[in-house]
């Protein structure tokens, strides 16, 4: 069986007494997410994270810097994009034969091929009338609730909420009509995948109060509303989140929210003579946007 440490054939060095007893080398965390469009609008996603190293004849770039035989991890990068477009699906194992299959085919220098693929699991949304949403998803790690209470002898404080709810929508997203400088370089988009990871607190009016249904009805509306609101903006979908958990738990007097927006950008495959028919995605968690607001219930107007 083969396992990430096995040793290559031994390459001895120009200096004497020096040898390399092993050597690999490739790309790691290559990110990949392709959505599958189905005839009916119903998408299905799936993320990974990819390694692939290779073993081989590449004596010659350790010992005089001859990179003759040395495929540039760019390309190893650039292949598992491509690859993805049409073999990357449920069964990781069967994407991972198709990379070593492609490298040990495509390049006679190369001996031995280690790719390791780990998956991001995305759940289908189910909406509250209990009906699969086509195109929301939810991140396969539970969401962490939270409380805080602040008590004095004369009053006290709950505030509760949600970390790590990590939701995608692979369409009925935009952003456009910004304003452009010599500086900016994102183009505008009228459908784009829209993903975070919510992080929200709420503030109860008292204690006497039904915790776990408020907290439920709280979510429970914010989920709804990301999924059956079209997004013009992250600013937009966390004003209408943030409204429709407030109208959920009239216990609730104000809500925080924040945003962060985990970017997933379309691969370019002109290079490659080849289209991408918003299909393949780099996600990226480093720099991402970073929306955060508190919201409350208008005071009433006096008379």
């Amino acid at each position: 069986m083969l396992v990430a440490n096995r040793r290559s054939t031994q390459t001895r060095g120009a200096m004497n007494g020096i040898e390399i007893i092993s050597q690999r080398y490739g790309k790691r965390r290559v990110r990949v997410l392709r959505v599958v469009r189905g005839a009916d609008s119903t998408h299905t996603v799936h993320e990974v994270e990819v390694a692939a190293l290779l073993d081989g004849d590449f004596s010659g770039a350790y010992l005089s810097g001859d990179n003759g035989q040395v495929v540039p991890t760019d390309t190893i990068k650039n292949t598992i994009q491509v690859l993805a477009q049409k073999h990357l699906g449920a069964e990781i194992e069967e994407f991972a034969l198709t990379l070593s299959d492609h490298f040990l085919s495509r390049y006679t220098q190369v001996s031995r091929v280690y790719v390791e693929i780990s998956s991001r699991p995305w759940t289908r949304y189910t909406r509250a009338d209990g009906t699969p949403h086509p195109h929301v998803f939810l991140g396969g790690a539970k969401p962490t609730p939270f409380s805080c209470v602040e008590m004095t002898r004369t009053g006290v404080q709950v505030v509760s909420g949600v970390r790590d709810l990590l939701i995608l929508k692979s369409t009925a997203s935009a952003f456009k009509g910004y304003p452009k400088c010599e500086y900016t370089t994102l183009p505008e988009t009228d459908d784009r995948i829209l993903s975070t990871q919510v992080e929200g607190s709420w503030t109860f009016l008292g204690r006497d109060v039904n915790f776990a249904k408020a907290n439920a009805a709280i979510v429970s509306a914010m989920l709804e509303t990301f999924a059956e609101t079209f997004s013009p903006s992250v600013q937009n979908t966390l004003y209408l989140m943030a409204g429709a958990a407030l109208q959920a738990a009239p216990e609730v007097t104000d809500i925080y929210l924040a945003l962060p927006n985990k970017h997933y950008l379309s691969v370019d495959f002109t290079p490659f003579s080849q289209e991408n028919h918003k299909e393949i995605f780099l996600p990226t968690d480093e720099p991402h946007g970073q929306i955060e607001a508190r919201v409350s219930r208008s005071a009433p107007k006096r008379e």
